[in-house]
């Protein structure tokens, strides 16, 4: 026992250095790009002439055109809430309980939107509903100037959140305690509603507040569609700095919408812990059956046609529109430069884009994959598991305060990066990290932590127990967990149009440029950019889905 002691000591020795070593790169990482920047942004919003000065908070927010802001922030938020539920819901429980052909392909169609950049969306939309619009051709109505342009936008980008949520966990209720309950006596709405509907109610939950969260954020579909009465929280903040250029009310908006989303994340994480503990689950496989009797049929009807008009139908429009040009004119026009928004040719920004998005995914994973490493091991501290939590900031803290942050904070030495391209992946690694995260880490959690200690008790550093034991069986959670890195950092937006170089723009900063330029070419071309964009986002979705249902490999 004796001379075992200095063995086991020497290897909680090792295993403790091991974990700091994990964790290092991801903390080191969140405390320059992310805590720094937030922090610089709270010190230019309070700190004024040399002194704190807490009273600019009610200062800012005492303003009338500020009050106006928050409050439609918050209502637009509820109200596209509100829709998305009313029309998602249905579809979750034709995707949770009907089984019917064309289901997966049907499936992969209505998370499209959803990767999708806002600024395609927001394009896409205008495309349907603003001037020279399919409504204005047919109908000559427009909503690019109203709110709805804004509420049907954000029911069109977050279906799939409640469609996923809520459908998810509908697949795995098992159905038979609401047979009984109609075996009692009871109606088929009041079996819903006091058997289905209080096992739902987590994931409801959990589903309306990300789509709360996401629409309280909202940046590039309301900068597309809005008009001057309808600005958000992140559009006020990137008006105040790039066009009034008062950065210290934008620098308290900033701290008031980062208060907000963190009480958001923190109600959010409540529920979804009510959601695992609160439920017994069944397999979903058996739960699904082809629908019975009109009513059933005419739900699915029903759902495929909301899926046709709402989230077809605008990127249709968008494609048509891009080529009205004879000859794939938009097209071809996208390589020329005019010198005037554009120091280069549109086209450009697809091999910027591409680039950037390689780079940022390939921070992303590394720092990603080291923090769920981490968070994996038993012998993980408080300190490791409270990162956990720190590492989802990034999802709903303002892409705009992200951008914001690195331009106040990143330019003096020896961080002065404002003239370097990596500034660029860099903020759009910071959104990628979390799904990274979120995807490798229930694969990690699953390995048999026998096999780790076999390895080491036979001598095995942790980098050799790493490539041996977890990379094998992590290899396909690592390739999809990039994916989604690629295809966030491919579409990002409210960061980047801060940072970006006009000699270097990425496909979304040259698509709101392009739409705000009068003309017609530059609207065709902002239309054809947005398809391209489209495409490559698709194509990414694609390759995602058939890594997750390829079962000939390992896993």
């Amino acid at each position: 026992m004796d001379l075992a002691r200095p063995q086991v000591a020497a290897r909680r020795t090792r295993s403790a250095a091991a974990r700091l070593g994990l964790v290092a790169v991801p903390v080191a990482f969140f405390a320059v790009f992310f805590a720094y920047p937030v922090a610089a942004i709270v010190a230019r919003g309070l700190h004024v002439d040399g002194a704190w000065r807490f009273g600019r908070l009610w200062d800012v927010l005492g303003q009338s055109d500020i009050r106006h802001v928050l409050w439609f922030t918050t209502w637009q938020a509820l109200a596209s809430t509100a829709l998305t539920l009313l029309i998602a819901l249905p579809g979750a429980y034709v995707f949770a309980r009907f089984d019917f052909p064309g289901k997966q392909v049907l499936r992969a169609v209505v998370t499209v939107p959803f990767v999708l950049p806002t600024v395609v969306v927001g394009t896409a939309f205008l495309a349907l509903v603003g001037r020279g619009g399919l409504l204005d051709e047919l109908w000559g109505v427009r909503l690019d100037t109203t709110v709805w342009a804004i509420l049907l936008a954000h029911v069109f980008f977050n279906y799939a959140v409640v469609v996923r949520t809520v459908g998810g966990l509908w697949a795995q209720l098992d159905p038979r305690q609401e047979e009984a309950a109609r075996m009692l006596g009871a109606s088929r709405w009041t079996a819903w509603r006091t058997v289905t509907l209080p096992a739902l109610g987590p994931a409801v939950a959990a589903a309306a507040l990300m789509v709360f969260l996401f629409t309280f954020t909202s940046f590039g579909v309301v900068q597309i569609l809005g008009g001057p009465p309808f600005s958000t929280l992140e559009v006020e903040i990137y008006r105040q700095t790039s066009e009034i250029f008062d950065l210290s009310t934008a620098a308290v908006l900033t701290i008031v919408q980062f208060l907000a989303v963190g009480s958001i994340l923190a109600v959010h994480a409540w529920t979804v812990r009510r959601r695992e503990s609160a439920l017994r689950l069944v397999d979903a496989s058996v739960t699904a059956r082809r629908p019975r009797g009109a009513g059933q049929w005419a739900l699915l009807a029903g759902v495929l046609a909301v899926v046709a008009v709402l989230l077809v139908l605008p990127l249709a429009v968008l494609v048509r529109r891009s080529l009205d040009a004879p000859g794939f004119g938009y097209y071809r026009a996208l390589t020329e430069s005019d010198g005037g928004v554009f120091l280069v040719a549109p086209i450009e920004a697809i091999g910027n884009s591409l680039q950037y998005a390689v780079v940022a995914t390939l921070i992303a994973v590394l720092v990603g994959g080291l923090a769920a490493a981490a968070l994996t091991r038993r012998d993980a501290g408080r300190f490791v598991r409270g990162f956990d939590a720190l590492l989802m900031l990034p999802l709903g803290v303002s892409a705009v305060t992200v951008g914001f942050g690195f331009l106040i904070s990143l330019d003096e030495p020896p961080l002065d990066l404002r003239s370097s391209w990596i500034l660029v992946p860099l903020a759009q690694a910071l959104v990628g990290v979390p799904f990274v995260v979120r995807t490798m880490l229930p694969v990690l959690r699953a390995v048999d932590d026998r096999l780790r200690e076999a390895a080491a008790v036979l001598g095995a550093s942790p980098w050799r127990v790493w490539r041996e034991i977890d990379l094998p069986m992590v290899r396909r959670a690592l390739l999809i967990a990039a994916g989604f890195a690629f295809a966030v950092s491919l579409g990002e937006f409210g960061a980047t149009v801060f940072i970006a170089r006009p000699d270097n723009p990425t496909l979304p900063v040259a698509v709101a440029r392009l739409l705000g330029r009068a003309g017609d070419l530059n609207y065709g071309q902002a239309m054809a950019l947005s398809t391209v964009l489209m495409v490559v986002c698709a194509v990414a979705l694609l390759v995602l889905e058939r890594l997750r249902t390829d079962r000939t490999g390992e896993f």
